[in-house]
C-alpha cells in the first residue's frame, strides 16, 4: 500500500513512545451496500454536486461510505483498492483529480502526496478537538491530513505450532537465527501501506546502512516477500514460514479467529502507524469531502471503524479520538513504541522502495 517521492540522506530523530498506548489495516471491501464500489482497474467520472469520491485502503470503508450515505444522503462511489494503486491512481490524476478523499495507512506516504501539492491544506475538521493529545501530535503542521486510527506497522507472529514458547522470538534479529533460515516472511513495501512505515522505521532506528544490512540479512536467511498482510498470514498458517513481519492488528484478528499465531512485540522497538485521511486540493465535491472527514473522526464513525463486523482486521485499531476503547483483544502495555518521521520518510520514499524491491523483493 504505499508510493513516491524523495531525496538521499535518511538519518532523522527517533521518538520513543514507550508503553503508551497506540496502534489499523490493510484494507478490503466489506458487505455490499447502495454506495457503489469500484477499484482502480476502472476510472470514476468527475463527482457531481453531494456525490463523494473516496479512495480507501481500509477494510471499514464500505461499512463508513454506507453509514455516511445513511445520515447524510450524499452518494459515496467507493474505490477500494490496497495503498500503492490508490496513490499510483491518484498521481495519475493529478491534472484532473476524480477523488475527493483518500484514506489509507502510512503518514509517510500521505506526506509525500502533500509535498508535491495534491492536498488541501489549513482546513480544521470541526471536530478537531475530540483528539487525545497523541492524536493531536500526528496532525501536520499545514493540517493537509488527519489521522484516523493507530496500529503497529509491524509485530511479529509466529505459528505455534511450529515455534514453541523457548524458541519463540524476542526481537527483530532474532528472526536471523538458523530456526528461522527460509521461514520469514514480510509484505512488499512498494504494495502494502503498513509495511513502508516499518522499512522505513528500521532504517531509522538502526541508521539507514545497519537497517539495509539487516533486511539484506534476512534476505540471506531465507526470507520470502509477499504482497500484502493476507497472503503473508496465509503463508504463515499453511506453515510455509514459521514466523512473519506484519501489522499487528491483521495478526491480531488472526488470533482472535483462533488461528494458532502468538504475537511478539519486539523489544527494541515497534513503529507506530496512522490511517491517514485527506481531501484533495481540488476536489470536486469538497463540502461533501469535508461532512465525510469530520464523520470518520467522530465518535459516532469511529464506532463503526472499531466494529471487526465492519472492518475485520482493520477493526483492531487503537483510537486516536477521546473516550475510545481499542477493542480488548489488543495487548496495551509492555510495548516500546517508535514514531517514524513521516516528512524524512516521504522525503525518501522512493529511494527505499526502489533499494528494497532491487536487493530484497527480486
Amino acid at each position: 500500500m504505499l508510493k513516491l517521492t524523495r531525496k538521499k540522506g535518511f538519518l532523522p530523530a527517533l521518538v520513543i513512545l514507550g508503553s503508551t498506548t497506540i496502534l489499523a489495516g490493510c484494507g478490503t471491501t466489506s458487505a455490499n451496500s447502495n454506495s457503489s464500489v469500484s477499484n482502480t482497474a476502472g476510472s470514476s467520472a468527475p463527482a457531481a454536486a453531494q456525490k463523494l469520491v473516496l479512495y480507501s485502503a481500509q477494510g471499514y470503508d464500505q461499512a463508513m461510505a454506507d453509514a455516511f450515505q445513511k445520515k447524510t444522503g450524499i452518494k459515496v462511489q467507493l474505490v477500494d483498492d490496497s495503498t500503492g494503486n490508490i496513490v499510483a491512481k491518484m498521481e495519475a490524476e493529478k491534472s484532473n483529480p476524480h477523488w475527493d478523499v483518500a484514506w489509507f495507512d502510512g503518514g509517510s506516504t500521505m506526506q509525500g502526496l502533500d509535498n508535491e501539492g495534491l492536498l488541501l491544506q489549513n482546513w480544521t475538521p470541526s471536530d478537531v478537538s475530540n483528539y487525545t493529545s497523541y492524536g493531536q501530535s500526528l496532525i501536520p503542521s499545514d493540517k493537509a491530513y488527519y489521522p484516523a486510527s493507530i496500529t503497529a506497522a509491524a509485530a511479529i507472529g509466529y505459528n505455534t505450532k511450529l515455534v514453541s514458547a523457548s524458541q519463540a522470538p524476542k526481537d527483530w534479529s532474532d528472526l536471523l537465527k538458523p530456526e528461522f533460515k527460509n521461514a520469514v516472511a514480510m509484505n512488499d513495501p512498494s504494495i502494502s501501506g503498513p509495511t513502508f512505515p516499518f522499512v522505513a522505521g528500521m532504517l531509522q532506528m538502526m541508521g539507514t546502512q545497519k537497517g539495509e544490512q539487516f533486511y539484506t540479512s534476512l534476505k540471506q536467511n531465507g526470507m520470502k516477500v509477499f504482497p500484502t498482510n493476507g497472503d503473508t498470514l496465509k503463508a504463515l498458517l499453511a506453515g510455509q514460514v514459521k514466523a512473519i513481519m506484519i501489522q499487528d492488528s491483521a495478526l491480531v484478528s488472526a488470533k482472535v479467529k483462533g488461528d494458532p499465531i502468538q504475537i511478539v512485540y519486539p523489544s527494541s522497538g515497534v513503529f507506530s502507524l496512522q490511517g491517514a485521511i485527506a481531501i484533495d486540493k481540488n476536489a470536486p465535491d469538497a463540502a461533501a469531502a469535508k461532512q465525510f472527514v469530520e464523520y470518520v473522526l467522530s465518535q459516532e464513525g469511529q464506532q463503526v471503524m472499531l466494529d471487526p463486523k465492519n472492518g475485520g482486521g482493520d477493526s483492531y485499531f487503537n483510537p486516536v479520538i477521546q473516550g475510545l476503547q481499542p477493542n480488548p483483544a489488543r495487548q496495551q502495555s509492555g510495548i516500546n513504541w517508535v514514531a517514524v518521521n513521516p516528512v524524512q520518510a516521504a522525503q525518501n520514499e522512493n529511494e527505499i522502495k526502489q533499494w528494497f524491491n532491487a536487493n530484497i523483493t527480486q
